[in-house]
């Protein structure tokens, strides 16, 4: 193993938080320097084009997975709802770090919630997920793509773009951005996030067994248990981050509850459920039963017509 690890990382200012976070508890809890290499992705490129239109899977982490691959980098470290939930051969995701908020907040510079927006109100999102969940509530809501940073997502709605945004609050929260300008900031309750949202995933090489096993010490295990059930639930049914899918698993006591949302863009047609089993205390049990979990979640879907609404989601992008 090198003297000092390379992480990649994409160069925005929440993928540098969570690149310089890892390498500081690489540092302070186990001794291992490192040093930060910035990648651009395909989608850090294309920036004037919705995510969903753009098309394919790992939209932020494919460059970064080739670098792992070839040897360029020891570490990727990405917002876990964009890793892929196959990965390539030769790459593991070797940990999941301790989740932070993972609600979807509502900000507005005029409104203070979904219900006082004016009829036909123009929202900004990145996400068909978000925009999906808004519609089923209000049809009339005029859905717009929301591309860049936190930054200039925000700025975009102070200048007036756009009557409300949604963003995650755990980018708010990490980047300390000072809202005080911003009138109206609301966590959305009633929203079910995108899988993984508000964890961190931690991919190496396979063969860097080292270097795997430094990243595995920065596990947290109640967030990987939730977060694999979530995961297994995206990958029986073949989805991902850019179509309208929301799952989010927690822990209450001793079961794992799973709850998860599929429905079409415009709202017009929904699938809802809940499941939930009961953990045992060995963690390694414990990730099995959420991993079936999400998997019995998913055949439900299945059952109740699910891939022909993602099939239809797919048209309508």
């Amino acid at each position: 193993m090198p003297n000092k690890l390379i992480i990649g990382t994409r160069g925005s200012a929440l993928a540098l938080w969570q690149a310089e976070h890892i390498k500081k508890r690489l540092l302070l809890e186990h001794g291992v320097e490192s040093e930060l290499k910035i990648i651009k992705t395909k989608g850090d490129k294309i920036l004037d084009v919705p995510l969903a239109k753009i098309g394919g899977k790992g939209l932020f982490t494919k460059e970064l997975e080739e670098m792992l691959l070839e040897g360029s980098i020891d570490i990727a470290v990405h917002s876990l709802k964009d890793v892929p939930v196959e990965l390539e051969s030769g790459l593991e995701l070797a940990a999941i770090t301790k989740r932070a908020s993972f609600e979807d907040c509502f900000l507005s510079m005029r409104y203070a919630g979904i219900d006082d927006l004016p009829q036909n109100a123009r929202v900004g999102t990145t996400s068909l997920r978000r925009s999906m969940q808004l519609k089923l509530l209000r049809r009339d809501l005029d859905t717009l793509s929301l591309r860049g940073n936190v930054q200039t997502r925000l700025q975009k709605l102070k200048d007036g773009a756009f009557d409300a945004i949604i963003l995650a609050k755990a980018a708010l929260e990490r980047l300390e951005i000072d809202t005080k300008h911003i009138t109206y900031i609301k966590p959305l309750t009633f929203m079910i996030p995108a899988m993984g949202q508000g964890a961190l995933g931690i991919e190496c090489a396979s063969k860097n067994v080292n270097v795997v096993r430094y990243a595995q010490q920065l596990q947290d295990q109640e967030s990987a248990i939730c977060c694999s059930a979530e995961r297994e639930f995206i990958r029986v049914l073949d989805g991902g981050c850019q179509v309208p899918i929301g799952v989010h698993a927690r822990k209450e006591s001793t079961q794992l509850v799973l709850e998860a949302i599929l429905g079409l863009p415009d709202g017009s047609a929904s699938i809802h459920s809940t499941l939930m089993c009961v953990l045992d205390s060995n963690p390694e049990i414990a990730l099995i039963s959420a991993k079936n979990l999400g998997l019995h979640l998913a055949q439900k879907f299945i059952t109740n017509g699910a891939k022909e609404l993602l099939e239809q989601a797919y048209k309508m992008i």
